[in-house]
């Protein structure tokens, strides 16, 4: 099986293949394992329409997309929450939720139907939020989390999701420059460490070529897909901003 993100031809948007809004054309993609990958554009280009076919959320109105080698439009989502974790800069709160809570409903997909976390489960949790350096925060309420350490929170529970590919759409969205960077090495580590497949929306594009792999550059509704070290010499990717680092 061939692991990571490949996209060949596709065409992603809304609607049906009767009557769809096209808002990315003729996509070729192939991430692999090991990479932490920036999907860079303007608002409104289509980084997230992106995010949400490679997750499932929205199949291709045409082409192939393979999480893992699956198809993802033939792939149950329950199967599928065991390939894909998403984080997405949306708060989450109610209920008196805690930073452990969070971290651990990463691990719903290998509970029972009563959702009964045992030793096995508790270990992996307990591991997530190591890893994300929460074990003081682990009791706190959500609310009571600063912007950084709420998103370090999403990423334990992706990380106790135990899936081989993370989506991020715009972690750094509501963090200062320090928090930023620390995101971004935290995100880094993840991949080359875990040998995960990590694919992140932002508009940080020096942080991009600072701590990226790879890069999908959204631009005129198509999506080229670069090495770092090409990117400032890359049309598109000077287009987005990029012409001013």
């Amino acid at each position: 099986m061939e692991h990571g993100i490949k996209i060949i031809n596709a065409q992603l948007g809304y609607g049906s293949q009767h009557d769809p809004v096209v808002v990315l054309n003729g996509l070729y993609i192939n991430i692999r394992p090991g990479q932490l990958t920036a999907i860079a554009g303007m608002n409104g280009t289509g980084k997230s329409t992106l995010l949400k076919s490679i997750a499932g959320l929205l199949p291709p109105l045409s082409g192939e997309l393979y999480v893992n080698g699956i198809p993802v439009s033939d792939t149950k989502k329950r199967e599928l929450a065991k390939e894909v974790a998403v984080v997405l800069t949306d708060k989450i709160g109610g209920f008196n939720l805690t930073c452990f809570d969070a971290v651990a409903a990463g691990q719903m997909p290998y509970t029972n139907a009563f959702h009964q976390i045992k030793e096995e489960n508790l270990k992996i949790i307990n591991e997530a939020i190591a890893t994300c350096k929460l074990e003081t925060h682990r009791h706190k309420a959500l609310h009571e989390l600063s912007d950084g350490l709420f998103q370090k929170t999403m990423i334990a529970r992706a990380l106790a999701q135990q899936t081989p590919l993370m989506l991020l759409d715009e972690p750094t969205a509501f963090l200062d420059y320090a928090s930023r960077h620390e995101l971004f090495i935290l995100l880094k580590n993840l991949a080359e460490q875990q040998n995960k497949c990590i694919l992140v929306s932002t508009h940080d594009l020096d942080l991009v070529l600072k701590y990226c792999d790879t890069i999908v550059v959204v631009h005129n509704g198509q999506a080229e897909f670069l090495q770092t070290d090409e990117a400032l010499k890359n049309d598109a990717f000077r287009a987005i901003g990029g012409k001013h680092l």
